[in-house]
């Protein structure tokens, strides 16, 4: 199965899922739906287990991620890394806060604001067989700030047992979510959607979200505009050139939806706008882990749909934790397709309150526009890569040379690799244990 969902992407299963259960669920035969009742609770069982095992998976994921992600921020590049994270945080701010403003002008007059009431609590046309109760290790909340704690505290500390821990754990973590969550995710929507076409619901979402991306999109294009009108004003370089000129990153990541995948393209196009070999190597892998401008904007437009259309009370102070909250929980986005979604599905339960419902409904929504958000992100970094080597001006030496900063600390991808997938320590580090140990080590 996992080669099978390996051939294509899994915006194309989720498209498909959604596609199959809005026609399969539309279509009846002699006044009854094509897919039997005792069908469609299959996948109304299935949808309700892996939803409880979301939930319970949730408090992992943000531990995972986001406590080696920012204990990572405290490597390598010294107070270049600390300067281009500031910059890549306050341009998700950004993103973020011009989004709320738009998302709170426009959509009184686009949507209607009880047009999703009914999907805050879905209808049970297919009740589930049996439901599986899986409680989280610990609430979202304290998942969060164990994870803001520890991170820190590992940051400080460049070697150890308990860092080498968490970057095993966050393998394990990014492993749940590569082989088991996304692959199982489709089969999960289409059970969602299915249910929803059954009660009437699924056409009153697809209306409401269809307006919803015209929003993003539009708001996609000013963020990037903006981020680059900055950023030629003070690098004292044509915006518009520069923009052009990363053209081919943003097209590769149309088609990768990764921003990993897209460094290689994105290295090169910073270069062609003139900023120095030391600054392009040091920037563009950074901001790809860290600036999530494209997909923070993304995740509040189609949070703040969901939240006007279903009746919720969000105060505006609720919305401004909000955004704070996520710009710093997209750091801890893996890179996979959907990455940036698992990881802010915590705040959208904690502090937006969230049903299960909403968290599908979100995440299949994103994942359907995942490309445009990570196109928005890589070509933001061609910005960021030009401000910070006009504040370089040329000082920004070795020490921050990604070649070098595998020397100044420890290296967790480095140290995966000498452990062998059965967990098994390497025979290197048996001799190097046993010469400082002695034999029984």
């Amino acid at each position: 199965m996992r080669a099978f969902f390996a051939k294509g992407s899994i915006l194309v299963w989720v498209l498909l899922a959604i596609i199959l259960a809005l026609v399969l669920g539309s279509i009846t035969i002699g006044g009854s739906p094509l897919v039997p009742e005792a069908v469609g609770r299959i996948f109304a069982t299935f949808s309700a287990v892996f939803g409880q095992f979301l939930s319970f998976s949730i408090p992992l994921i943000i531990v995972g991620l986001v406590t080696p992600a920012i204990a990572d921020l405290g490597r390598g590049a010294g107070k270049w890394l600390g300067i281009t994270a500031a910059i890549a945080y306050g341009s998700t701010l950004f993103a973020g806060f011009i989004t709320y403003l738009a998302c709170a002008t426009l959509f009184p007059v686009l949507l209607d604001p009880s047009s999703l009431s009914d999907v805050a609590e879905p209808g049970s046309a297919l009740s589930s067989y049996f439901t599986i109760e899986m409680q989280a290790p610990v609430g979202v909340m304290t998942a969060l700030l164990l994870s803001f704690v520890i991170g820190i505290g590992l940051s400080m500390v460049p070697r150890g047992v308990l860092r080498k821990g968490f970057v095993e754990f966050r393998a394990i973590i990014k492993a749940l979510i590569e082989r088991v969550i996304i692959p199982l995710l489709p089969i999960h929507i289409f059970g969602i959607f299915l249910n929803l076409t059954y009660t009437g619901e699924a056409w009153s979402i697809m209306q409401t979200l269809v307006r919803v991306v015209f929003v993003v999109i539009a708001l996609e294009v000013v963020i990037l505009l903006t981020q680059y009108l900055l950023a030629g004003a003070y690098a004292r370089t044509n915006p518009f050139k520069a923009l052009a000129t990363m053209l081919p990153a943003y097209l590769t990541a149309l088609g990768t939806s990764s921003s990993a995948a897209t460094i290689p393209v994105t290295l090169r196009q910073v270069r062609k706008n003139g900023v120095s070999e030391a600054v392009a190597s040091f920037t563009v892998p950074l901001c790809a882990t860290i600036h999530l401008a494209g997909s923070t904007s993304k995740i509040f437009a189609f949070a703040f749909a969901i939240v006007y259309t279903q009746g919720i009370e969000v105060s505006a102070t609720q919305w401004v934790g909000f955004i704070f909250m996520l710009g710093i929980t997209m750091v801890a986005a893996p890179g996979v397709p959907g990455g940036a979604i698992m990881a802010a599905t915590g705040l959208l339960v904690s502090m937006l309150g969230f049903s299960e419902a909403n968290v599908a409904l979100m995440i299949a929504t994103y994942i359907a526009l995942d490309s445009l958000g990570t196109a928005t992100n890589v070509t933001g970094d061609g910005a960021i890569a030009l401000v910070v080597d006009k504040m370089a001006d040329g000082r920004l030496g070795v020490e921050a040379h990604p070649e070098n900063a595998r020397e100044l600390s420890f290296d967790g991808m480095a140290y995966l690799d000498k452990v062998a997938v059965e967990g098994v320590v390497s025979a290197e580090e048996l001799e190097a244990s046993a010469k400082v140990n002695g034999p029984s080590a």
